[in-house]
């Protein structure tokens, strides 16, 4: 939602957009590579930086939990 405040205009739908990805070596000249990413929207009380932190945690941890399974298979 966009409003305008004290003649400045407000966007409330602020969208961050985390991509992270690694590439995990297999032995034998193969690989495999696992991205993750995710679109969200700042939430209320957020600041952008806020908004950015919390969705690259979240996206980081849930890479480091696909790295850990598919190096123990």
């Amino acid at each position: 939602m966009t409003e305008v405040v004290n003649n400045v205009v407000v966007n409330d739908s602020t969208k961050i957009n985390v991509m992270l990805g690694y590439t995990l070596n297999m032995g034998n000249f193969q690989s495999l590579r696992i991205d993750v990413g995710i679109e969200d929207s700042k939430r209320n009380g957020e600041n952008a930086n806020d908004a950015f932190e919390r969705v690259y945690s979240f996206v980081e941890q849930k890479l480091r939990e696909k790295i850990k399974e598919n190096q123990e298979d």
